[in-house]
């Protein structure tokens, strides 16, 4: 008998970078809210970003997977913490991937 229940996926990475470039806190996200632990932006910040960026300079696939991974791990936090009324899924996918390296900018289907 074929079940068509799927396993629940395990966690995805931890958020540990960007790694501390001399900032104290560094620029990493506090969990479960999703905010920048050094500025409070929503995370990933601008200055996380930046140094996402240069963190992974010769690997922008691995930046991509990263970046995916942490956006699961976010959807997972926060609709946890307010499953109602939490973030559109494409917010969290402009909040998290669209940024990352070489994306082309996200279009809507024609009306």
């Amino acid at each position: 008998m074929i079940s068509t229940r799927l396993p629940r996926p395990g966690r995805g990475p931890e958020p540990e970078r960007p790694r501390a470039a001399g900032t104290q806190p560094p620029h990493t996200p506090l969990r479960p809210m999703w905010c920048c632990r050094a500025d409070g932006q929503p995370w990933p910040c601008a200055e996380a970003r930046l140094l996402l960026r240069a963190e992974y300079e010769g690997n922008l696939i691995g930046l991509s997977i990263y970046l995916a991974g942490l956006m699961y791990e976010a959807m997972r936090d926060l609709y946890h913490l307010n499953p109602h009324d939490g973030p559109e899924p494409q917010s969290f996918f402009d909040r998290f991937v669209a940024w990352g390296p070489s994306r082309r900018p996200t279009t809507r289907p024609p009306d």
